[in-house]
C-alpha cells in the first residue's frame, strides 16, 4: 500500500503529525510520503501562507486568535458556492493527476484545508480508495463538517460531537489520539533520562518549550523562574527554530549552572523523561506528547484559537496548570515543585487517559480498508 499525506506548512504541528505517521509506515515496510496541498494550488500561494501565518503566529498572536474565532463563527464561508472553497480546490486536478501518478493507494489529511481540497478530488474523479482526516488539536476546526472522507481521527471521543454531522456520523469517528512519534512510547528513568541530559539527578527539572517557532514569553518567564529557582532546581529552555531567542538566553545566562537555553533538540523525549514538570504552550502535538510522557503541565496561554481549546482540555481533566501573567505561572512551577503530592495527583489524572498509540491505529483501519476495497475490486473484475 502507497499512501499519500496531505499536510499545509501552517505551523508545525500538521507537519509533525505528517511525520509521526510516516515514521509509524516505514516501521511497517510501507511507502509513505508527504506533500503540502497547498502546493498543488500554487507554490507561490502556499509559501505566502506559510510565510504569513508563521509572522503572525510568532508576532502578532492575537490576530491569530481573531482570524479563527471569526472563521468559527462564519464556517459558511468554506460552503460549495463560496469564494475561499474554490480558491482552496483549484487545486483538485493536480492532486488527482499526483494520487494516479505516483500509484497511490490511499489518502490521510492532517489539515482541514486538505481534507476540503481531497473531498473534492473524490466528488470529481469518483476516487475510490481509503481517505482519512487526523485531528492535530482536541476540537472539530473550523470547515472540517464540510469534508466528506472515511474516516475522522480525532483526539478523544469526548469532543466526538463536536464533529458529529451528516458528513461525519460518529461510525466514521476513530478517538486515535493525536500521532506523536515513536519514541515517546518508550520511557526512561527519570535519574539517567537527568543524567543523559546533563541534569544532577537529584535535582528538580523545568523544561520550557513553546512550540517549535519559540514564541510566547519565553524571555520574561526564564527571567522569572531564575529569580525564584532554589539551588537545587534546574530549568531546560528549548528555542526551536527561534535562533535569535537561544543566541539572547545563551548569552543573558552563560554564567548560570542551572539554566540551560538549547536550539533545535531532537531528542525530546528523554528530555520529557527527564522532567518533573513541564512548560508550554498548549499545542496540539506538543500536550499529547506530554501526556503520553505522563509529565504535568503548566500552560502558557501565548497563542489562543484552537490552542484554548487544548488546554481547557487538560485543565478540566486535573493535567495541568495555568496562571494569566507571568508572575502567575512562576508561582506555579514553584508551587509544584515544592508539592509531591500536587504532582502525583496530576500524574494520576495523566494515567486515567487513553493511551493509543496514534500512528499505528491510522494505519491498521487504512489497511484494514484498503483491502476491503481491493477485495470488492477483485470480485467485479472476476
Amino acid at each position: 500500500m502507497r499512501t499519500l499525506i496531505l499536510s499545509c506548512n501552517t505551523g508545525g504541528g500538521h507537519n509533525s503529525c505528517a511525520k509521526a505517521i510516516m515514521e509509524y509506515y516505514s516501521l511497517m515496510g510501507e511507502s509513505c510520503v508527504t506533500e503540502d496541498a497547498l502546493a498543488f494550488i500554487s507554490p507561490v500561494m502556499s509559501k505566502l501562507i506559510a510565510k504569513g501565518f508563521d509572522t503572525m503566529y510568532r508576532h502578532v498572536p492575537s490576530l491569530f486568535t481573531f482570524s479563527y474565532g471569526f472563521a468559527e463563527r462564519h464556517d459558511s464561508m468554506f460552503d460549495e458556492k463560496r469564494l475561499t472553497y474554490r480558491l482552496l480546490t483549484a487545486g483538485t486536478d493536480a492532486i488527482y493527476k499526483y494520487i494516479k501518478d505516483e500509484k497511490i493507494d490511499a489518502v490521510i489529511c492532517t489539515h482541514v484545508f486538505s481534507a476540503l481540497m481531497l473531498t473534492a478530488v473524490i466528488e470529481k474523479y469518483g476516487l475510490k480508495m481509503p481517505t482519512a482526516f487526523v485531528s492535530t488539536d482536541y476540537t472539530c476546526s473550523p470547515s472540517n463538517k464540510q469534508s466528506r472522507l472515511d474516516f475522522y481521527f480525532i483526539p478523544h471521543m469526548s469532543i466526538a460531537g463536536e464533529y458529529e454531522c451528516p458528513n461525519i456520523p460518529m461510525e466514521k469517528m476513530y478517538a486515535s489520539g493525536i500521532p506523536i512519534r515513536q519514541m515517546f512510547y518508550k520511557n526512561k528513568d527519570k535519574k539517567s533520562a537527568k543524567e543523559e541530559c546533563g541534569v544532577d539527578p537529584d535535582h528538580r527539572h523545568i523544561i520550557m518549550m513553546c512550540g517549535s517557532m519559540g514564541c510566547g514569553p519565553i524571555e520574561e518567564l526564564a527571567e522569572g523562574l531564575a529569580e525564584s529557582m532554589e539551588d537545587s532546581w534546574e530549568l531546560t529552555i528549548v528555542c526551536g527554530t527561534n535562533s535569535t531567542l537561544h543566541g539572547k538566553l545563551m548569552k543573558k545566562y552563560a554564567s548560570a549552572a542551572n539554566i540551560h537555553p538549547m536550539g533545535f533538540v531532537g531528542d525530546i523525549a528523554t528530555l520529557m523523561d527527564s522532567a518533573d514538570i513541564y512548560v508550554t504552550k498548549p499545542g496540539g502535538i506538543s500536550v499529547t506528547e506530554a501526556a503520553v510522557k505522563k509529565l504535568p503541565m503548566v500552560f502558557i496561554n501565548a497563542v489562543a484559537g484552537c490552542e484554548e481549546y487544548n488546554m481547557n482540555f487538560y485543565l478540566s481533566r486535573g493535567c495541568a496548570k495555568t496562571g494569566k501573567t507571568v508572575r502567575d505561572i512562576v508561582s506555579i512551577c514553584r508551587r509544584l515543585l515544592e508539592d509531591d503530592d500536587e504532582l502525583e495527583e496530576m500524574r494520576a489524572n495523566l494515567e486515567k487517559l487513553d493511551g493509543n498509540n496514534a500512528a499505528q491505529m491510522i494505519h491498521n483501519c487504512m489497511k484494514e480498508k484498503a483491502e476491503k476495497i481491493e477485495n470488492e475490486n477483485s470480485k467485479t473484475r472476476s
